[in-house]
């Protein structure tokens, strides 16, 4: 086996040495194979269809959504205003005179407060009732007329209290209220009644109803009237007191007209039982300053007059005729000077 082996070799190596022998001239040598990088037209298209190049997306602005809010609304605060209570038409007379000074050198009060004392007055009298402004009380021989109740006697008759309601509406008149005829006739002729039963027999006549309509819207006009009256007489107060008292009289109308709500009780006062500056008349306005103890403006000089205003009438009562029976009326005289003590 081996020299096969041999001879195999030599045989091999014989052959390779003659083919390096040829020569090379008559061999046509190939240059070397490069590789092109170049892409043909048709090559490149069918490369993009087997792989499309990624189209470049600029990154996304991320905007922060924000939330809608819708504008707060706006809320106006209106004020309350209680509704008020509508008693009766319009009145159809001129207007309360605005604030001025008197004569006397004393303030008006203004229309604002003159109704708060004509409705207290009228409560007073009457207790607000639209048909007690044409009244005639028991045991008395005149009517009452209107939020102050003011005297009206029938002719003929002696005005012991004074005939104090031809006054209103003279008044009256003189602020364009125009009168019913019949109560023009009456008005210098005397009440149209002779006694309380024929005023009760006809409360609901025609004639009354009218006149108590009329008393009802001129109720403001009436506390007026009131109001300037009793503002006449505050000079004739101290005038009139005795020499010893007049300081006291002067100082205790002061203490009380200088405090909140203290002309309320002043004017009530003369309307309820009058000035005070008669002779015959020992239970008016003068009377009470001069059992009034000195006091300082506020709630002490109200409760002062309060407490004298109360001795002052329950003198009369005293010294009244038993007959008459004027008892039964101090309750309701205590109820309304007890009024006095308080702001309207």
């Amino acid at each position: 086996m081996k020299p096969l082996i041999i001879a195999g070799l030599a045989v091999t190596a014989l052959y390779t040495l003659s083919g390096c022998s040829q020569n090379p001239q008559h061999i046509k040598q190939q240059p070397p194979k490069t590789v092109s990088h170049h892409i043909s037209f048709k090559q490149t298209n069918a490369i993009a269809h087997k792989v499309a190049p990624q189209r470049r997306v600029a990154p996304r602005r991320q905007v922060m959504q924000r939330r809608y809010i819708a504008p707060r609304r706006q809320v106006v605060q209106r004020r309350y205003i209680a509704p008020q209570r509508r008693l009766a038409p319009p009145q159809r007379h001129q207007q309360l005179t605005p604030p001025q000074r008197a004569s006397n050198g004393m303030p008006n009060l203004s229309p604002q407060e003159i109704r708060r004392i004509g409705d207290q007055i009228f409560a007073n009298e009457s207790g607000g009732d639209i048909n007690k402004l044409a009244h005639w009380n028991v045991g008395e021989n005149f009517a009452s007329m209107g939020i102050g109740h003011f005297t009206w006697y029938p002719a003929g008759r002696r005005a012991r209290f004074g005939n104090t309601f031809p006054g209103v509406l003279n008044y009256l008149e003189s602020r364009g209220v125009r009168l019913p005829q019949w109560l023009q006739q009456a008005k210098y002729s005397g009440a149209p009644w002779s006694s309380r039963a024929q005023l009760m027999r006809e409360k609901n006549s025609p004639q009354v109803q009218q006149l108590q309509r009329m008393l009802y819207e001129t109720r403001y006009l009436q506390a007026e009237y009131i109001m300037q009256r009793a503002q006449h007489a505050m000079p004739k107060l101290v005038k009139t007191a005795p020499p010893h008292l007049r300081q006291i009289v002067a100082n205790n109308l002061n203490a009380v007209a200088n405090s909140r709500s203290g002309w309320y009780p002043l004017i009530d006062y003369v309307n309820f039982k009058g000035e005070g500056l008669g002779q015959r008349s020992g239970w008016g306005l003068l009377q009470v300053l001069q059992e009034m103890r000195p006091a300082n403006p506020g709630q002490q000089a109200l409760n002062e007059f309060a407490d004298a205003a109360m001795r002052v009438l329950e003198r009369r009562v005293r010294n009244s005729d038993p007959a008459r029976n004027e008892q039964r009326w101090l309750r309701g005289w205590s109820n309304r000077v007890s009024t006095y003590r308080q702001v309207i």
